[in-house]
């Protein structure tokens, strides 16, 4: 997982207690609401990260595993969306970041959007986002084609389930889809990898060839094309 705080990729290390049962004289269908908190240090920056679970206990076994809900921070710290990315895309990210800690799900429908919206700029036209992926990842124009480190992580989304199999249209842009937490924050990865591809390099390469023509016209030599 990420640090929520200073976002570097740590191994979780969480101490839980419990904290509270429902009283005997409380329980419902013989089943008692069983509350934990997990907290762990942040190796790399030493702030803490606390979660809180909610699960359903018999005398038997606990029948529902704890659903856990990230309590502090509050929201989960990621790197600001580089200028360069279309604002409408921008925001479907901050907006998905945002909501990770609060549901997962939405966080991934967000993502999903977005992904959809950075592969149509790059002309990938298809509606269906698994067809999307597909030709991307098929791509044997080396101008467009992905690099091998980005190749890598968005064939990764394919395993994510339900994540690239469902068509988006627009009804259904914003269809809830069942990812895991950690699912859902490495969508948020895959875009950030993205980003960087699709918008951040061709834009520094194209600052870098506009100040080499303004050198090359100064000496009236011819430009670069």
């Amino acid at each position: 997982m990420k640090c929520p705080h200073c976002t570097t990729t740590i191994h979780p290390d969480w101490h839980t207690t419990e904290i509270y049962k429902t009283p005997e004289g409380y329980r419902i269908g013989g089943e008692q609401t069983l509350w934990r908190v997990r907290m762990m240090s942040c190796p790399s920056c030493k702030s803490d990260v606390l979660m809180l679970g909610r699960a359903i206990d018999t005398k038997v076994q606990i029948v529902e595993p704890p659903q856990w809900t990230q309590v502090y921070p509050e929201g989960i710290n990621r790197s600001a969306v580089p200028k360069e990315v279309p604002t409408d895309i921008a925001a479907d990210y901050e907006e998905a970041a945002a909501v990770l800690h609060l549901s997962a799900k939405a966080s991934a429908a967000l993502s999903r959007r977005c992904l959809q919206s950075i592969l149509r700029d790059a002309g990938y036209s298809q509606r269906d986002l698994s067809q999307q992926i597909d030709a991307v990842l098929a791509e044997q124009d080396t101008r467009k084609a992905l690099p091998t480190s980005v190749h890598a992580i968005v064939d990764t989304i394919r395993n994510f389930g339900n994540f690239s199999a469902h068509k988006i249209t627009d009804r259904t842009t914003l269809q809830i889809i069942d990812v895991d937490p950690h699912e859902a924050e490495f969508c948020l990865d895959v875009l950030d990898s993205l980003f960087d591809h699709y918008y951040v390099r061709p834009m520094q390469a194209q600052r870098v060839k506009d100040e080499l023509n303004r050198k090359l016209q100064a000496a009236k030599k011819p430009l670069a094309k």
